[in-house]
């Protein structure tokens, strides 16, 4: 995960502890497109780096990450979104939490928030966190549409995290989880 990820989920995470008129903003942002309501930029746009235009993966990765965590903030560092899925569906014995997270794998950019909004809420439902920041750096390449290449890999790490936390070898995927190879 990257520095300025951490530094973003740390400052989400002082927002919901001294703001939560903020936090109430960033989850009503997730009913727009990332980075669509204004009323969203003075919490995030801070972080989005002068250099990047509207339509910015990274920038994109910025509104829907804020929007997520305001909605379930339970950041677990170390713990990749994918095993977290994983662990629920093992944890419900439910085959819909994996139809869910196989559609999730097969989501192209512009149905990922509204599919990762779903998700959240089921991680919510049973009190599962995730690591935010390496979500957010995954987010960052899955809505980059140029870059193919890098969403693919990074789908087959989600499935490797997913399934090895929905068998129940959950120790193993938390250790690799959010540890993208040289080539990610």
């Amino acid at each position: 995960m990257s520095e300025h990820a951490q530094s973003f989920i740390n400052h989400l995470i002082g927002l919901k502890d001294r703001e939560r008129g903020a936090f109430a903003q960033l989850k009503r942002s997730l009913s727009f497109d990332p980075g669509a309501y204004p009323r969203a930029y003075p919490y995030v746009e801070r972080f989005v780096g002068t250099e990047k235009h509207a339509d910015d993966p990274w920038r994109k990765a910025l509104y829907l990450t804020a929007g997520l965590f305001a909605f379930h903030p339970m950041h677990k560092p170390s713990a990749s979104f994918a095993a977290a899925f994983g662990e629920l569906g093992r944890a419900r014995d439910s085959a819909s939490i994996e139809q869910r997270f196989i559609a999730l794998l097969g989501a192209e950019p512009e149905s990922l928030p509204t599919l990762l909004r779903q998700a959240i809420s089921l991680l919510a439902a049973d009190n599962l966190g995730c690591d935010f920041a390496s979500l957010l750096d995954d987010l960052a390449r899955w809505l980059n549409s140029y870059d193919r290449e890098g969403r693919d890999r990074l789908r087959q790490r989600w499935a490797r995290d997913f399934y090895r936390s929905y068998d129940g070898n959950y120790a193993s995927a938390s250790d690799t989880a959010s540890k993208p190879t040289a080539n990610e």
